[in-house]
């Protein structure tokens, strides 16, 4: 039957709504161009307009901006309608969108799930106790040991009351040693005289500066002294 007829072409994947919005997004865009042409047309009527005096040539004129402005709406609302068939796609693609990240993550949780089983079948809970139980004692084994190796050999016996009377014997040699009420004497004690005994009672010899003068204790010329009248 194939021979005969022969086969059919297999049928081809219809295109996605990404290549629908940007189809349609495209239309969008070349109307808009066509919009800015009848703006620009518009605004050249109008400059006309304005110069010409009111008569049949100014209406002609108007009548010229009238349609090209019922163009520009048209194309306007031809616009608006795409953008709106975009949004309306765009919106319906996100939520597509989300429900397949949805599908994936969870399938990923209940693979996620399995692999978790099939890891915990794999773990025996009273085999992980014994090996905290010989740990722990693993870890006295090992106190005892440096115990053991720390430990004092023919270390004599002291009697606790002869070391407590030591003690206090040696508490108060330190505070004898950080006694210096001796020194108060010393320090109270006379100076050394640095004079000769007596020289208080001998008057003081004048002195003379440089030139010979006479001089007081203070450096200066000692006056004459008058000579009593009898």
């Amino acid at each position: 039957m194939n021979r005969l007829f022969g086969r059919g072409k297999p049928k081809e994947p219809g295109p996605s709504i990404n290549d629908c919005i940007t189809g349609v997004d495209q239309r969008a865009e070349g109307i808009e161009k066509k919009i800015q042409t009848l703006d620009n047309e518009l605004r050249k009527y109008k400059d006309q307009m304005a110069k010409m005096r009111e008569g049949p040539s100014k209406n002609a004129v108007k009548q010229k901006a009238l349609r090209v402005l019922k163009q520009k709406k048209q194309y306007e609302n031809q616009v608006e309608n795409l953008r709106n068939q975009s949004f309306n796609m765009e919106q319906a693609n996100y939520a597509n969108q989300m429900l397949k990240d949805t599908q994936t993550t969870v399938v990923a949780m209940k693979d996620g799930m399995k692999a978790m089983k099939k890891d915990f079948k794999k773990i025996n809970l009273e085999e992980i106790e014994d090996l905290q139980d010989d740990m722990a004692d693993m870890l006295e084994q090992a106190d005892e040991v440096q115990e053991a190796l720390g430990r004092s050999y023919n270390t004599p016996e002291f009697d606790e009351d002869d070391l407590q009377a030591e003690l206090d014997a040696l508490g108060d040699e330190i505070a004898l040693d950080d006694d210096t009420s001796y020194l108060d004497d010393v320090i109270k004690a006379p100076g050394i005289p640095d004079r000769e005994p007596g020289a208080d009672s001998v008057p003081a010899q004048p002195s003379r500066n440089k030139d010979g003068i006479l001089v007081d204790e203070f450096g200066l010329p000692q006056l004459p002294q008058s000579s009593k009248t009898s």
